[in-house]
């Protein structure tokens, strides 16, 4: 260094008081070793520092000085912030020592920082000087102070000065910290008095929590409140710590945790369904207006106090606070535009929640395991899903089956006595109903005489429906998914998790399951009359421990024996939850078996690229929107992870790089379909190598994200300005040949059209129904569901109101749930036939023109 330099510095380091003249030839020193060796402050490893060895033969009296002193200098170095984060490093490891300071030494130290308690008006707000100085690590280094001798009367008013004047940061996340410290402090030296809380009041759930805090008053139940309270302020970091976990538990127990867990019931559920407001702001810059939108949900400070919320619920856990924070954390997930995930930190609080409820808790990971899309969430929850099942000794599919409740139903129903009216909790096909009746009539409604008298059961049972219909949708959707996997279940536990259960029953007994007997024979049979029975109606012999179930497909069986599966349901009637008996089979082409490696089966067609991502991360695939920024994206695939066959498959895509396709935020708006393949770590596999049933599943699925996010489902499409280059496409995709899907379609519409009340005006033809109305004939397409009038061929777009429930087709069986394009189909055929009677004026004048 030179003497100019070191003139400079010994003049920044000037100051009058005694521990800065002391320390001057210290800090000297140190910056000096620093300059010479150009030491910068990333690189900087105190240690290997000389001037800071010769610390170890100092005492603790003389530390306390050099932390003064060098805090001192901090506030004189403002400008040079090399310098100034040098010394902050020495300030920070010396605060992390142990220290000895007198009680004016303390004060002088944080007036130092800045924290004059006497002024109302501090030159800078508290939050920038949490930022420029370490005022938790020195109130951490006074607290340990504290826990050896009480502090003197001095610090204990001064530090009651500086409580009072954090009280006005609500929404400073590290004011909240230091009035914690500083509480505790207080606590430890026994004038703590009533603890001090206060919230941020920028969203409605910190407006609630101070309303609460202001009607406690100076009740005897509120210290123990505001000691519960003050937890949410602490809560940090990914998961709570040992002390932080044992602080929970004793202060709900101070309060009693029934009256913790009625409190926390109603916070969680309106956190729950707190609104998330889309919020427009317009900022000026270089003369020009932006506008954008933002989304507000709950500010960031809330945040960290709802996360200590979830983490002391943990003692109190209950059907009702699982279900609660099972729904926050959904909420938490749900991808907001231009944004990402709500709250992904608060979410996952929630799961950590959720992980230690039991087997109550599994339930509700396993839901949101199958509802949440992002990659990276629903791997978390997979962890927790697993490490859970290794802890039992399963594996997570049947941690699973055990974990689903039945909520008492037996059969899908379960009965509730109030008086003289009586509820029954029903699993109507796919929908769960409350159905209420007096003396036998029936009524429309829970009663009004109740709704006072028996508010918190009647709160319970529509909670109790909720979570039901919850269970039922997540099983199905995890039985339709589960045919990749290929799972064999013993019979004792398929008796008592699938066919016995209140709830799974429901979904378990209208499948067709291939019993695998201990010789290696099998029977394709279906639970009827309180036994399996075959396609033909004849009972099998009881089942024995040995044998195993599979969910059957009809890939496995040959065209005869599924047309005889059909044939059953349609004169039974049996409505199965999804598409199994009539599921579509995808088998190796001709042409594919010549291209070996991959299949063009699904290529050249135009899919809406958000529509489409969707599809596939709701089937288990893996999607990246691609963009139109540097390329915009890391793969141009959709992938499916097969481990239990050693697989990927890949679906190709491409963006459609046409007339600036892409929105405000930069993601193109539609992709182009090309190849799938299969893979392992050394390269494609052999197209006829992949088992059938692998095989026919992913490609349905690639169907699926066709013939649903394809432009020429749209029928608005191509009068709303579609891209002009692809008007060829969707003409040939609305009016063209059938895929897989629409052919099943097809053969469900030719049992289902001769029953109905439009089979006296309607025939299936070609690709299309053909449905005779009183002004026009109408053709509609098989596949996507778009009309053509005849004589001519007229295009007549009807936009089905997707919103609404189909009254129409609420009285006609469908063999199957989920085919939302067949419903659509046989809503516009029974609108047509009487197309006399439509009043739409938009409908009508495309009719009666030519």
């Amino acid at each position: 260094m030179t003497t100019k330099e070191k003139k400079s510095f010994t003049k920044l380091l000037s100051s009058t008081s005694p521990e800065a003249t002391e320390m001057q030839p210290f800090l000297l020193a140190y910056l000096t070793e620093l300059q010479n060796r150009d030491i910068s402050y990333w690189d900087l490893k105190l240690p290997e520092i000389e001037a800071y060895q010769t610390l170890k033969t100092q005492d603790a009296a003389y530390k306390g000085r050099l932390a003064v002193a060098t805090a001192e200098a901090m506030g004189s170095l403002s400008n040079n912030y090399q310098t100034r984060y040098q010394l902050a490093k020495l300030l920070q490891a010396l605060l992390r020592a142990t220290l000895e300071l007198e009680p004016a030494a303390w004060v002088q130290l944080f007036h130092v920082y800045g924290l004059d308690a006497r002024t109302k008006h501090p030159k800078q707000p508290l939050g920038q000087t949490l930022s420029a100085f370490p005022v938790l690590l020195t109130l951490g280094q006074l607290e340990k102070q504290t826990k050896k001798q009480p502090l003197a009367e001095e610090l204990l008013v001064y530090l009651r000065e500086l409580l009072a004047v954090s009280a006005a940061y609500t929404s400073d996340a590290g004011v909240v910290k230091m009035r914690g410290k500083i509480q505790e402090i207080l606590r430890l030296s026994g004038a703590e008095g009533l603890p001090t809380v206060v919230f941020a009041d920028g969203d409605a759930f910190g407006e609630a929590l101070n309303e609460f805090v202001l009607g406690l008053g100076a009740s005897p139940e509120a210290g123990p409140w505001l000691r519960l309270l003050q937890l949410f302020q602490k809560a940090s970091g990914a998961q709570p710590t040992t002390k932080f976990q044992k602080e929970a538990e004793a202060a709900v127990a101070a309060i009693g945790a029934d009256v913790v867990a009625k409190h926390y019931e109603t916070w969680l559920g309106a956190l729950a369904k707190l609104p998330v407001q889309e919020l427009s702001r317009t900022n000026n810059y270089g003369g020009h207006s932006y506008t954008y939108s933002e989304w507000h949900f709950l500010s960031q400070t809330n945040q960290d106090v709802v996360k200590g919320l979830l983490w002391t619920s943990v003692p109190l856990l209950n059907s009702a606070l699982l279900h609660y924070v099972a729904e926050l954390s959904a909420k938490c997930y749900r991808k907001i535009p231009g944004k990402g995930q709500l709250a992904p930190s608060l979410g996952n609080a929630g799961v950590w929640v959720l992980a230690q409820g039991g087997l109550p808790g599994v339930a509700h990971l396993s839901r949101l395991h199958s509802a949440v899309k992002q990659p990276n969430t629903q791997s978390l929850i997979g962890r927790y899903l697993e490490k859970a099942a290794l802890e039992l000794g399963m594996t997570p599919a049947e941690l699973e089956d055990m974990a689903v409740p039945d909520f008492g139903l037996v059969n899908g129903r379960v009965d509730y006595l109030f008086g003289d009216y009586q509820a029954v909790l029903t699993v109507a096909g796919s929908k769960v109903e409350l159905l209420w009746s007096k003396a036998g009539k029936s009524l429309k409604s829970a009663p009004t005489a109740l709704k006072s008298t028996h508010a918190d059961e009647l709160r319970s049972l529509k909670l109790t429906q909720t979570q039901v219909q919850h269970t039922y949708t997540t099983q199905r959707e995890r039985l339709d998914r589960g045919y990749i996997t290929g799972r064999r279940i013993a019979w004792p536990r398929f008796r008592r998790y699938y066919l016995e259960h209140g709830v799974v029953g429901e979904l378990a007994r209208p499948l067709v399951w291939r019993i695998h007997h201990p010789d290696g024979s099998h029977h394709d049979a279906l639970w009827q009359n309180d036994a399996w029975r075959t396609a033909q109606g004849e009972a099998l012999p009881a089942l024995t421990d040995a044998d195993t179930l599979q969910l059957w497909h009809p890939v496995l069986s040959t065209t005869d024996e599924v047309l005889t599966w059909r044939n059953l349901l349609d004169e039974r009637e049996l409505r199965q939850p999804f598409k199994q008996v009539y599921r579509e089979v995808y088998l190796l082409t001709p042409p594919e078996e010549r291209t070996r490696v991959y299949s063009n089966r699904m290529a050249a067609h135009v899919l809406r690229q958000h529509q489409f991502s969707a599809l596939a991360r709701g089937r288990g695939w893996n999607y990246r929107l691609m963009g139109a920024y540097d390329k915009g994206y890391e793969s141009d695939s959709a992938t499916l992870e097969l481990p239990a066959h050693g697989l990927q498959a890949q679906f190709w895509v491409s963006e459609v790089n046409a007339d600036d396709a892409f929105n405000d935020t930069g993601i193109w708006n539609y992709v182009s379909t090309d190849q799938v393949r299969f893979v392992t770590g050394h390269g494609p596999v052999p197209l006829p190598e992949v088992p059938p049933l692998v095989f026919s599943e992913v490609m349905r699925d690639v169907d699926l994200f066709v013939g649903v996010a394809s432009v020429g489902n749209d029928p608005l499409w191509r009068d709303n300005g579609g891209l002009v280059q692809y008007r060829n496409y969707w003409e040939s995709y609305s009016f063209g040949e059938l895929g897989e899907v629409a052919k099943n379609r097809k053969l469900a519409l030719e049992r289902l059209v001769p029953r109905l009340k439009i089979g006296k005006v309607s025939e299936i033809k070609g690709n299309f129904l053909e449905v005779k109305g009183k002004l026009r004939t109408y053709k509609i397409h098989l596949g996507s569901g778009n009309i053509l009038m005849t004589p001519n061929d007229q295009y007549l777009c009807i936009v089905p109101d997707r919103s609404a429930k189909t009254a129409s087709t609420a009285g006609v069986f469908l063999p199957f749930e989920g085919d939302a394009v067949l419903s659509i189909i046989l809503s516009k055929a029974l609108l047509l036939m009487d197309d006399d009677k439509i009043t739409d004026d938009t409908i009508v004048r495309q009719i009666k023109q030519r």
